[in-house]
């Protein structure tokens, strides 16, 4: 674009909970990869770091696909289409980035993976994010009464900025992150956010109305997300809104306890 919780370092780290998201994660960036012409140099480490963990956790069919999709871009990392190839020329150069850092770049690719993905790929990363292994009891805002009523009156007396403001310190992401939330063209991220911060789904509904026009102008499209709502679990939402947090934490956000009287954790 807070750390994902112990023993989930990132979607990948899922398959040893009995769920496959790599060929889907590997095949999502890959996309966003071709889609601009030139990257950074940071972009680009990324991209070949990423990959090359992929890779060789995929099926052939999927390195196939991959494999066309990069034959037709220029410049392609050399190390990643090798390694499609079935060939090991070379390494990465040495000193792998620290575990926070690594955590951070698998969050950032989780969180770009879903907001590009279409329908269909959204609903698969969260069918993957949602396993019975117990969530930490830290690492997720506290579901408040006051911040459902906060949310409805912004959005229903027509404020985006307070809405905005609202949701960024509700989810505890970074602006940017929040107005990409509101201004998702599928809406699945604002159910992603009202099923982690625990919105009654009337409020959600009129929340979809309201908040998004590209939404709210469609009846039928406020139906199907909610139904949406009540198909994902609480664990894949607080999951996903965890690598937001790591993606894009809060301005001025840092870790800390949960304050006296907070909630119970929620079961996944």
């Amino acid at each position: 674009m807070s750390s994902l919780f112990p023993g989930l370092d990132s979607l990948v780290g899922l398959a040893r909970h009995g769920v496959d998201p790599k060929p889907t994660l590997l095949r999502v960036l890959t996309d966003l990869y071709v889609q601009k012409p030139i990257h950074s140099d940071d972009e680009e480490r990324q991209f070949v770091e990423l990959s090359l963990r992929l890779i060789d956790a995929v099926d052939p069919t999927t390195r196939e696909l991959v494999a066309r999709k990069l034959a037709a871009y220029p410049g392609v990392p050399e190390l990643v289409m090798a390694r499609l190839q079935g060939k090991r020329v070379g390494e990465l150069p040495p000193a792998p980035p620290p575990q926070n850092g690594r955590r951070r770049a698998d969050a950032r690719a989780t969180t770009a993976a879903f907001f590009a993905g279409s329908d269909s790929e959204r609903r698969e990363m969260l069918r993957a994010l949602d396993s019975d292994e117990p969530l930490a009891p830290t690492g997720w805002p506290v579901p408040a009464e006051a911040v459902s009523r906060r949310l409805e009156e912004s959005v229903l007396a027509g404020r985006p900025g307070d809405f905005i403001r609202e949701l960024e310190r509700a989810l505890q992401v970074s602006r940017s992150l929040a107005e990409c939330v509101v201004n998702d063209r599928g809406g699945e991220a604002m159910v992603v956010a009202a099923r982690a911060l625990a919105l009654p789904v009337d409020v959600l509904q009129r929340i979809l109305l309201f908040v998004n026009p590209a939404i709210g102008h469609s009846v039928r499209r406020v139906y199907a997300l909610t139904d949406l709502y009540h198909e994902i679990s609480l664990a894949a939402a607080l999951r996903l809104t965890a690598c937001w947090r790591e993606a894009e934490p809060m301005a001025g956000s840092r870790k800390a306890a949960p304050a006296p009287g907070s909630a119970p954790r929620p079961d996944s």
